[in-house]
C-alpha cells in the first residue's frame, strides 16, 4: 500500500495505478448484515440452501454491499495522509460483471484518473477503481469513483 502525503503528492499521481490492495473475505455475516442494514432481504443473497440451486451455486453479495466496500479497499491499495478532511462526492459509472459468491476474496485496483483544484481549495478526485474476484479473469465491480478532499 503507498501513501500520498499531502496535495502535490495526489496532483502528482494522476494516471498512476495503485493496488493491488489486501485482500478481503466475503462472508454470509457479512452479507445478511448488510440485507439488514438495507432491508434488502432476497433469497439469492439470505438463503444458502434455496440459492445453492441457483445458477451461482450459493449465495452471492449484494452488488451495493460490495460496491460500499470501496473505501476499504481502496485504502488498502493506496491512502491518503494529511488531508483535513475527505468526502465521497458520488460514482460516474458503476458495473458489476461479476457476482461476488459467498466466501470469496476480492481487492482492489485503483487509478487516480483525474484530479481537479475546488474553488474552495479542495480537490476532487476521479478514481478508477476495479474489484478483483479472487480466481476470477473478471472483476466483481468497476467504477469510476468522485471524490473531495481538503488539505
Amino acid at each position: 500500500m503507498e501513501v500520498l502525503t499531502g496535495a502535490d503528492a495526489v496532483r502528482e499521481a494522476v494516471g498512476r495505478e495503485f493496488g493491488p490492495g489486501e485482500w478481503f473475505t466475503v462472508d454470509q455475516g457479512r452479507i445478511d448484515g448488510f440485507a439488514d442494514d438495507t432491508e434488502d432481504h432476497q433469497w439469492i443473497h439470505v438463503d444458502p440452501e434455496k440459492a445453492a440451486s441457483s445458477p451461482f451455486g450459493s449465495t452471492i453479495a449484494h452488488g451495493f454491499l460490495t460496491l460500499s466496500l470501496l473505501p476499504h479497499l481502496a485504502n488498502s491499495a493506496r491512502r491518503f495522509d494529511g488531508a483535513r478532511m475527505g468526502v465521497n462526492y458520488g460514482l460516474n459509472s458503476v458495473r458489476f460483471p461479476k457476482p461476488v459468491a459467498v466466501g470469496s476474496r476480492i481487492r482492489a485496483r485503483v487509478t487516480i484518473a483525474e484530479v481537479t483544484e475546488l474553488p474552495d481549495g479542495g480537490l476532487q478526485l476521479v478514481q478508477k477503481v476495479a474489484v478483483e474476484l479472487e480466481g476470477s479473469d473478471k472483476p466483481a465491480c468497476v467504477a469510476e469513483w468522485v471524490t473531495r478532499s481538503y488539505y
